[in-house]
């Protein structure tokens, strides 16, 4: 039974929906249907979409991840729908796999192991984790491959690299935040599912290729101030009226860390521009009409991903950024004990 929609966002690169349209049409578990969401291209790939037997939708302007997948998850009819990046080269039983892992675990939403594509005995991505200080880790990036990525496990968050979701989630926790455009708009996202207490599957043996990146690049000056702008606004859109007493020492550590990593690799102007857009946008998220999370429950989802933080740092060998994290961010809670 054909009960997938595979929604793809899309801008230019048209050589890479070209690889992947006839891939998706060869997974075992064949899709109901391919939706290509055009977010603005101009090199031809909404025709050559077309042509290859994908539906697609044109955005009138170059609109960002966030508002193209929507557009696309709007438009999907089936039970799951899997939203999956240009750039990936998804194996064979992939879906399958995806599919398998979900129902079985009873999961909202599940995602694989993707390798890099250059290097393919190291993780691109795994799942995610949020750290307190509102800074989200690629479990795994970087890593080689091997016995720490390939259990099973239940996660709270997923990239949207490559994932699959019940359609029903979306009605229950909302859409992607358009706001965010692209970059943690994933991890937002997730935060929402996680706190309303729908958690997903990690399924290792559903793998694919990633080239990463391919739109805007790794560390474009683009990239690296959309990511600086959103983990403040992923701070003022969910955290709690006190978070500066909760959380105030952790943001500074991970949001500042987060600097030094921008400015090793010649983009720290662009991560100055992104905190100064988050701060001129902070009280809008901050307004009355937001709805933000349960503190108590927003406090247990944080607490157990940055144990598993933790966990895979001490297992797999500890990243300078983590190492210096936990040092200056402290323990839960330490802000309010501090403060009485």
């Amino acid at each position: 039974m054909r009960r997938v929609t595979v929604v793809i966002p899309s801008r230019n690169r048209r050589d890479l929906l070209e690889a992947l349209l006839p891939r998706l049409r060869r997974q075992t578990a064949a899709p109901a249907e391919i939706l290509v969401v055009d977010d603005g291209s101009s090199d031809g790939s909404a025709e050559a979409a077309a042509q290859l037997g994908a539906r697609v939708i044109r955005l009138p302007h170059p609109a960002g991840f966030a508002a193209a997948v929507n557009c696309g998850l709007r438009e999907t009819r089936t039970y799951w729908a899997a939203v999956l990046n240009n750039d990936v080269e998804p194996a064979e039983d992939w879906l399958e796999r995806l599919l398998r892992a979900a129902e079985s675990h009873s999961a909202w939403f599940a995602t694989g192991k993707l390798l890099q594509q250059a290097e393919p005995e190291r993780i691109d991505g795994t799942f995610d984790a949020l750290c307190r200080g509102g800074c989200a880790w690629r479990v795994g990036h970087g890593r080689r491959d091997g016995a720490p990525w390939n259990q099973v496990r239940q996660i709270c968050f997923t990239g949207f690299t490559a994932a699959l979701l019940r359609r029903e989630l979306f009605e229950k926790v909302g859409y992607l935040e358009e706001r965010f455009q692209s970059y943690l708009e994933d991890v937002e996202f997730c935060l929402r599912c996680a706190v309303a207490g729908c958690r997903g599957i990690y399924a290792p043996e559903a793998r694919g290729r990633h080239a990463g990146s391919a739109t805007l690049g790794r560390w474009r000056s683009e990239t690296v101030r959309l990511i600086a702008r959103n983990q403040l606004l992923l701070v003022a859109k969910h955290y709690p009226e006190d978070w500066r007493k909760r959380y105030g020492r952790a943001v500074l550590a991970a949001q500042a860390l987060w600097g030094l990593v921008a400015a090793r690799h010649g983009r720290l102007r662009a991560y100055f521009r992104g905190k100064q857009e988050g701060m001129q946008m902070f009280r809008l998220f901050r307004s009355a009409g937001s709805r933000r999370a349960d503190p108590e429950r927003l406090a247990a989802v944080l607490a157990e991903s940055e144990a598993e933080i933790r966990r895979l740092q001490d297992q797999t060998g500890w990243d300078a950024y983590w190492k210096l994290y936990f040092r200056l961010a402290g323990t839960p809670g330490a802000g309010r004990q501090e403060d009485r």
